[in-house]
């Protein structure tokens, strides 16, 4: 059977969304299937990073993603009596990419900006996925539509369907359960004038009650409030709980309540991301507790990886063996933020008050010291192994992007890869600039310091923005066409 599309996607949530733009930047048909009709009209994701907003700006819609977030300055976990027991500082512009560290969001806002991308895309709503078969040219898809069954063929698929993940089971895969599960209430409000609410994220290790406090999008809050063990899911929607809970700021006196959820905190680690032409992404893959704000960020960092692997071996450019450098790639740093989170999960779900007040004693003697922070929200692990040149400067690591005023090293590099180099060279199979290049001229001196500080003449730097190795141009070339090459011509 010949292919209809390159690439189908299951599932139309933010990292289905950004994977299909990303791939169809890069010349990749692709068609998505959803089995809503619409944008679900409330939040669930609250929170994405610097390197997140970068990947916004790479598609060309930071502006509008903008336009949805506001930074988050700061975030601390304190006990019940007020006493700071970790906090992490943000400040604007102190991350590798340029960007805040950290920003709240509205998703419905910037899924539909994510949704404007996608013009040149076959979207296919209202299509609940049945069932797939593959063989070793491709993937033949069904899904039950407005008119009935509806076949299509694919090289390859992405499940990115969510935590339920229909793809996931139909390739039979199994999850690792980390043995962390708790309930909580999740609030969402609109803000009125009158709210006494902080201006940064709070973590509050209350045995009596663990509550979350975080900021939203514009005009828009969040609380999240722990259920203690007997207590009834259906007893705690109810608005006069609510308020009480929320009487600390105001009750519900100046706010809009939008949502009303109890959740399951957990997490589960998909045991392969790959069957044959399939692959899992975001929640499909991988969920976590909600405590470091992780969960949409790895997804979309997921999309980021797997869509230029993609469209490489799609193009005839790279070998299928680069598809398999994805797992290996991103579990490790997905395992990383899921202990991460479980770790602050636990400082805050102590109930216990003999074990909350070890803790405490614990913590704030660390914390005077300048002791046991975990790593900085937003800071993830390098790449240890997969498509970099191992045992390379900075191999793994992501590419700082210096900004000079409103220019970004980004919008200069374009797509794909590119080796920058202390002085001109060419060798062909990658693009290269030298950083007398006009282009380069903004941001010539953040990027010769970043080399000098390596010791280095080159740095090789992957589509994704990770850097495949820094060294001499000539050893990274070649250690880079082990990986990609030129395609054949038509």
């Amino acid at each position: 059977m010949s292919a209809d599309v390159d690439v189908a996607i299951v599932g139309l949530g933010p990292v289905g969304a950004a994977l299909a733009a990303l791939l169809a930047r890069r010349g990749v048909s692709v068609c998505v299937a959803e089995k809503d009709g619409a944008i679900y009209p409330l939040p669930r994701a609250a929170h994405f990073d610097h390197e997140i907003m970068r990947l916004f700006q790479g598609l060309g819609i930071a502006d509008q993603v903008l336009a949805h977030a506001r930074p988050a300055p700061a975030y601390r976990f304190q006990n019940a009596a007020g006493e700071v027991l970790m906090q992490f500082d943000m400040p604007p512009g102190a991350s590798p990419s340029g960007w805040s560290p950290s920003y709240m969001f509205h998703q419905p806002g910037v899924e539909l900006a994510l949704r404007g991308l996608l013009g040149g895309v076959d979207v296919r709503l209202g299509r609940r996925f049945e069932g797939l078969e593959q063989d070793g040219e491709g993937v033949t898809a069904t899904f039950a539509g407005p008119e009935g069954a509806e076949r299509v063929r694919a090289r390859f698929m992405i499940g990115c369907d969510g935590g339920a993940s229909a793809v996931r089971k139909a390739i039979d895969v199994s999850l690792d359960d980390y043995g962390f599960d708790e309930p909580w209430l999740v609030i969402d409000a609109r803000v009125g004038e009158g709210a006494r609410l902080p201006d940064i994220n709070l973590q509050i290790c209350d045995p009596e009650r663990p509550t979350t406090c975080v900021l939203m999008g514009p005009g828009r809050h969040r609380w999240e409030f722990m259920l203690k063990p007997g207590e009834d899911p259906a007893s705690v929607m109810d608005d006069a709980v609510i308020g009480g809970w929320l009487a600390p700021w105001g009750g519900l006196e100046h706010l809009t309540l939008e949502r009303k959820a109890v959740y399951r905190f957990h997490g589960l680690v998909a045991q392969r991301w790959r069957c044959g032409r399939v692959f899992l992404a975001g929640d499909a893959a991988h969920q976590m507790p909600p405590f470091l704000g992780q969960g949409l960020c790895s997804g979309l960092r997921d999309a980021a990886n797997l869509a230029w692997k993609l469209a490489d071996v799609l193009s005839g450019r790279a070998g299928d063996a680069l598809l398999d450098t994805y797992q290996p790639e991103r579990e490790p740093n997905v395992r990383a933020i899921v202990e991460q989170a479980i770790f602050m999960g636990r400082v805050v779900c102590a109930i216990d008050p003999e074990v909350a007040r070890a803790r405490d004693v614990q913590m704030t003697a660390a914390r005077a010291k300048g002791e046991g922070a975990p790593r900085t929200p937003g800071v993830t692990p390098a790449l240890a192994e997969g498509c970099i040149l191992a045992g390379a400067p900075a191999a793994g690591r992501l590419f700082p992007q210096p900004w000079a005023g409103d220019l970004r090293l980004d919008d200069r590099l374009g797509e794909g890869a590119v080796m920058i180099t202390r002085a001109p060279w060419s060798g062909g199979g990658v693009k290269a600039l030298a950083l007398d290049d006009p282009a380069l001229a903004p941001f010539r001196g953040a990027v010769e310091r970043w080399l000098d500080d390596l010791g280095a003449k080159a740095v090789l730097v992957r589509p994704d923005r990770y850097v495949f190795g820094a060294g001499e141009p000539e050893v990274l070339a070649e250690a880079w066409s082990v990986w990609e090459r030129e395609p054949a011509p038509a």
